[in-house]
């Protein structure tokens, strides 16, 4: 992922051993990460139990905030694919009981969205 497209706000991935290595101290036992990306400090990732947001707040990133969200508590998702002239994908959820997506994420071309797609809705419609 280059500089340019993590000062865009594009979220580029992150091979899940780099992820484990720096995260493993917040996964439960039996959980494993499935695909994560990184979005200049802020991270997110897919795991087998839940999807983990790490953002990293301040100049120095020393606090952070880890957001989890169960699968079974996301109400809906919708992505929104790449255009000619728009480079990025994006990825909206909705946690139940709430009007405005909870989390939007975008992605550089490098993201297959529909892989992403794929599986939080193996998650999401279990």
């Amino acid at each position: 992922m280059g500089i340019f497209s993590s000062l865009m706000g594009n979220a580029g991935m992150v091979e899940p051993e780099k992820l484990r290595a720096e995260y493993n101290k917040l996964l439960t036992d039996n959980e494993e990460i499935e695909i994560g990306f990184k979005l200049f400090r802020d991270t997110f990732i897919f795991t087998t139990k839940r999807l983990l947001l790490i953002d990293k707040q301040g100049l120095s990133g020393r606090k952070t905030e880890y957001f989890s969200v169960v699968y079974s508590s996301i109400s809906r998702f919708s992505i929104e694919t790449a255009g000619t002239f728009d480079l990025d994908a994006e990825l909206k959820i909705w946690i139940s009981g709430e009007s405005n997506p909870s989390v939007q994420k975008k992605f550089n071309k490098s993201v297959d969205v529909y892989e992403v797609q794929k599986l939080l809705a193996t998650h999401v419609l279990k």
